[in-house]
């Protein structure tokens, strides 16, 4: 099991603080940094400056949203980023949902199915090196009807490009079974991760003529460790408002893709009363129907004891990489969570593979 996280390249205050938190990182033996987009900073300027400043971990964009660039742009992002760091670059692709695709970006959340498959059979193409030429339900290359012929990039890709699909439905997760080489996922809980999660994305894997070992399996959850029971109750207490959030707040009125998510993990009166009392403005009711089991349940919170349980439940589950979000209040705090956190990630792959 590896370790990984995620960062938003203008978090921690300043830019120079997060790319400082990122070269710690390394030394602490992390395995792979993503790097955020969402409604921030954009991925990929972050991820050459990180690639610049280190030197053995992984890099991945975690994720850039479909629909935002067109599939050759993207090839040509992630060939550049993965020439420019020696072959240490990872694709992430999501296809966001419709209030940051429409409601920031300004195209339709439209058919997101259709086209991460069609953009990931084109940027498959690109980084082939041959002609461009794609005639699909969402793209066509080159234009039909126009006047040019297909062309090929300038510049070759130097090193192979895992691609990484961020999926939470059952269809994306076929999808991502099918064609990518790693899934990210999130809103996990291993006890009911078999239907809700790898049942689709085994269903994929098969119809491509594959297992769980060709693909990583990459889930993300805050990790915080805990001195005693008082202050394991007040972290509970205050990743009840950012799970509230989740189940009521992302997405639009009438997609969110968490809710449904924790829905199919068994809680699904709690996700919708939840749902219902945040879009009707009562916040506080809704935090106050998030139970201390739904939180334990989706992040690595607790003594180091129960992280380390907790991690061990996790690579039982399939997981093969750990994407760790740290708690801590300044700089040191969190990579002291991080590096106590990775030593028990390195630890358990340790116990699983016998070395």
């Amino acid at each position: 099991m590896r370790a990984a996280t995620t960062v938003e390249a203008a978090a921690l205050g300043s830019w120079s603080r997060q790319a400082d938190f990122v070269v710690e990182a390394e030394k602490l033996g992390l395995d792979v940094c993503w790097v955020a987009e969402a409604w921030g900073s954009d991925a990929p300027s972050a991820l050459g400056f990180y690639a610049a400043r280190t030197e053995r971990m992984l890099l991945g964009s975690g994720v850039m949203q479909v629909g935002t660039r067109t599939p050759v742009a993207l090839a040509q992002t992630a060939i550049t980023l993965s020439n420019l760091s020696g072959g240490r670059f990872l694709l992430g692709l999501g296809p966001s949902g419709p209030q940051v695709m429409e409601g920031l970006h300004g195209v339709p959340f439209a058919r997101p199915l259709a086209r991460v498959r069609e953009t990931v059979e084109i940027l498959r193409q690109v980084v082939a090196g041959g002609k461009i030429a794609y005639s699909g339900s969402e793209f066509g290359i080159p234009l039909p009807g126009g006047e040019a012929v297909p062309m090929r990039l300038s510049m070759r890709a130097e090193h192979p490009v895992p691609v990484y699909l961020a999926a939470l439905s059952p269809a994306m997760l076929r999808l991502t079974g099918q064609v990518a080489d790693g899934w990210l996922g999130t809103s996990f809980v291993p006890e009911g991760a078999g239907e809700a999660y790898f049942a689709p994305l085994d269903e994929g894997l098969a119809a491509a003529g594959r297992d769980r070992a060709g693909i990583d399996v990459c889930q993300g959850a805050e990790v915080a460790f805990a001195p005693d029971e008082e202050a394991l109750a007040a972290m509970v207490a205050d990743r009840k408002k950012e799970l509230a959030f989740s189940l009521g707040g992302m997405g639009s009125a009438s997609t969110n893709f968490y809710n449904r998510a924790y829905s199919r993990q068994g809680w699904a009166e709690v996700a919708a009363e939840v749902r219902r009392r945040w879009q009707a403005g009562d916040r506080e009711g809704a935090t106050g129907l998030v139970t201390d089991e739904m939180v334990l349940a989706t992040t690595l919170i607790g003594t180091e004891e129960m992280v380390r349980r907790r991690l061990r439940v996790w690579c039982d589950a399939g997981v093969d990489t750990v994407r760790l979000y740290p708690a801590g209040d300044t700089l040191d705090d969190r990579l002291d969570t991080l590096g106590r956190a990775i030593e028990l990630v390195h630890e358990t792959r340790a116990d699983a593979t016998g070395g």
